[in-house]
């Protein structure tokens, strides 16, 4: 699994190339220590450089989002704009952190948008090193450091000036790419000092911010506009998407004559009149439109603000659902699906797309990961499709990408409609795929299964099993999924809004039911929660287990964990393997199928480090579904644990973890100077208080007198400048 930092490219070795020569800007200080002691770095920088240049060309489907000025009078200019409303207020931030693959039209609007970034914030930036081409002194790479990165030099240090070097690494690396566009290929947020946005203002940096690129404080509108500039290149994979005859200049025309959203009258004003509408009563919601050069709708993205804050706790595994595009419905929509503490599904965001190529999902991704703070998930789950998966590897290459098994098999089972009411092929069809416990059992037996049934060259099946290790559960051990996939026959997964969208439903149908789709979901979280906290779960067996997650997991969850502990009374035997040092391999020996009649057993290895209480069963329940099985629980048992360790208890699944929907508070930082800041950060503050006031009456009773007195206060400070 992975963890949650921005994903940044992989970095292999290189030869040293002598054409490139290393410079020191006119802004960076100390530049005879920088050069001292950075030399060796500098280097690796221009390695590294050099490398990612030479594989620019493969990236033909590439988009990337340029953070740009807030100017509304020329809002029309840009590609791509981005409201975000909170009431007519920011995110707490005006301009996002920097992230890994941000893009930039030249090196002054990198630049700019990293002072901008660092004046919001309290600091000073400056350029701590940069490097050129030698022959044309065309400027290559750079780095742009905190202005408190390093420490004085010896001789400095003697001087009267004060110390305000930290030794800072907050930084972000630049390179030149395609001739035309500078990419962040490197950061790093942190900063080992506190803000002094006093003596920021006054910096070298800050003081000589060129005045059209700063952002204006005081919106001009309602709402805040951000505009993201996105770049598309008009290379088209000609063997899956376009056709390989086509100059370039044909196809980019030919795509900007369809990547239009097919709308219908009046569908451009449902979708405006729904936005309005939900920013007025919605914080923090998001939304993003993708322009074609002649103005069309190309793309929409939106997402609300309980989607955002749930997916700060349900974001190890997201599934997209392409229901609608893969059956062509008339709404051409796309959903992010998460799973919650009751392991129901709940919606992480939304979009309208105008096709499905890699450049149109790269688009979808960027502006869903930009909008979760850069912070992608550990596992997402989609249909197979070649673009999805261009796309995904592109924006989410250290995510593990897995096919939805439920469409897997129901595509095996349309594609052969020979064979679709046959049960010895059903039969053998889900043990080879369900029962498999190892990789050779399963390659072993899905031989058999295409020689026995005479469909080895069907190519269907020969497209899927070459892609066999997204979606066969023995090749997804290792992953995590909260019971997001089906890996049990028999169960399969639900499009999010089944039930409500149909082939001919209209967007104004949608839109109108939109909100009450997600309310129902709300009440009935809400509703399971009362029900989990209020109710006293019924214990069915003797174990120890039993009783110590009653009090801990949610109902729905429990009640399936209670299955697993029933079906400890099919293990029959538990013999030891082997041992290497505390760590100890068991089989446990279960009849097949929880029968207690059958003479059928199969056997499961379970390795259990006795030194760090850990335990993992070949069966891979845990990851599958987060809960541990009955054959690890059969070891811990035989091994006189009577707990279940506490790292197989997930806090996703707990009902005493307290979860507050509510948006990202942002920064404490405040520019005491800025009206617009002011209320920007009580807003988010006071929502706080309201969020968690709604917890309960005693919650409510505490808010409501918090806020009197607050109000009462306030109003004294008024009243003591009047006398």
């Amino acid at each position: 699994m992975t963890d949650g930092s921005p994903f940044t490219p992989s970095d292999d070795p290189l030869s040293p190339n002598h054409n490139l020569e290393i410079t020191m800007e006119e802004g960076s200080e100390n530049s005879e220590q920088l050069l001292e002691n950075e030399g060796n770095d500098l280097e690796n920088e221009c390695d590294h450089v050099l490398e990612n240049e030479g594989n620019e060309l493969d990236n033909d489907c590439e988009q990337v989002f340029e953070i740009e000025g807030n100017d509304h009078e020329n809002i029309t200019d840009f590609d791509t704009t981005i409201v975000d409303g909170e009431n007519g207020m920011s995110q707490g931030k005006n301009y996002l952190a920097p992230v890994v693959g941000m893009e930039f039209e030249s090196y002054d609007d990198a630049y700019n948008y990293y002072n901008c970034y660092a004046k919001e914030l309290g600091f000073a930036i400056r350029v701590k090193s940069s490097w050129t081409k030698r022959n044309s002194r065309e400027k290559r790479g750079a780095v742009l450091c905190c202005n408190c990165e390093g420490f004085k030099t010896i001789k400095e240090a003697n001087s009267r000036r004060k110390e305000t070097r930290t030794g800072c690494l907050a930084m972000i690396r630049l390179r030149l790419v395609e001739s035309n566009r500078w990419r962040v290929d490197e950061v790093k947020l942190e900063h080992n000092h506190s803000f002094d946005p006093e003596r920021a203002q006054n910096s070298k940096s800050h003081k000589k911010m060129d005045a059209g690129s700063k952002r204006k404080v005081e919106p001009a509108l309602d709402v805040e506009v951000r505009t993201i500039k996105l770049y598309r290149t008009p290379t088209i994979d000609a063997m899956s998407y376009g056709n390989s005859n086509s100059s370039e200049k044909e196809n980019s025309n030919h795509m900007d004559q369809s990547k239009h959203l097919n709308l219908k009258k009046g569908d451009a004003e449902v979708i405006y009149s729904f936005f309005c509408r939900v920013q007025l009563t919605n914080p923090n919601f998001f939304y993003l439109m993708d322009l074609s050069d002649d103005g069309h709708l190309r793309n929409v993205f939106w997402i609300d603000s309980r989607s955002r804050a749930a997916y700060g706790y349900f974001s190890d595994v997201v599934s997209l659902d392409t229901v609608c595009l893969a059956n062509k419905y008339e709404i051409p929509l796309l959903a992010f699906v998460g799973v919650n503490h009751h392991g129901q599904p709940i919606l992480l965001g939304c979009g309208l797309v105008a096709d499905e190529t890699p450049e149109t999902y790269i688009w979808l991704f960027r502006a869903w990961l930009t909008c979760m703070s850069g912070r992608p998930p550990q596992t997402i789950i989609t249909d197979q499709c070649k673009a999805l998966q261009s796309a995904i590897a592109e924006v989410f290459p250290r995510a593990h990408h897995r096919l939805c098994l439920s469409l897997v098999m129901q595509r095996i089972l349309a594609k052969l409609g020979d064979l679709l009411e046959s049960e010895p092929f059903q039969t053998a069809l889900n043990r080879t795929v369900y029962e498999s416990i190892k990789i050779d059992e399963f390659e072993l037996a899905w031989e058999d299964m295409i020689q026995r049934f005479g469909i080895k060259s069907n190519e269907c099946l020969r497209t899927l099993y070459e892609d066999r290790e997204r979606w066969a559960p023995v090749y997804s051990k290792d992953t995590f999924f909260a019971g997001l996939s089906a890996f049990q026959q028999g169960e399969s997964m639900n499009s999010f809004f089944n039930g409500y969208v149909h082939e001919q439903t209209s967007l104004k149908e949608f839109f109108d039911m939109y909100e009450f789709i997600l309310q129902k979901g709300y009440q009935k979280e809400a509703v399971d929660d009362l029900e989990s906290r209020d109710t006293t779960p019924t214990l069915k067996t003797r174990s120890y287990y039993e009783l110590q997650l009653s009090g801990v997991y949610t109902k729905e969850i429990y009640e399936k964990f209670q299955g697993e502990v029933g079906m400890m009374s099919s293990c029959i035997g538990i013999t030891q393997l082997h041992a290497v040092g505390p760590i100890v391999t068991y089989i446990v020996k279960e009849r097949e199928g929880g029968d207690v009649n059958t003479r059928d057993v199969r056997n499961f290895e379970v390795m259990f480090d006795k030194a760090g209480a850990e335990v993992r069963c070949i069966c891979s329940c845990f990851n599958f579904k987060g809960y541990v099985c009955r054959h690890a629980m059969c070891v811990l048992n035989y091994n006189g644990l009577e707990e279940i360790p506490p790292q197989y208890i997930l806090s996703r699944w707990r009902k005493d973890f307290k979860r507050l929907y509510m948006p990202d508070l942002g920064s404490n930082n405040v520019d005491i100077a800025n009206p617009v800041q002011w209320f920007d950060h009580l807003y988010r503050r006071a929502l706080q208080v309201v969020e968690e006031g709604m917890t309960s009456q005693d919650h409510y009773m505490v808010a409501w007198q918090a806020f009197k007195e607050s109000l009462n206060k306030v109003r004294l400070v008024a009243a003591d400048k009047h006398v």
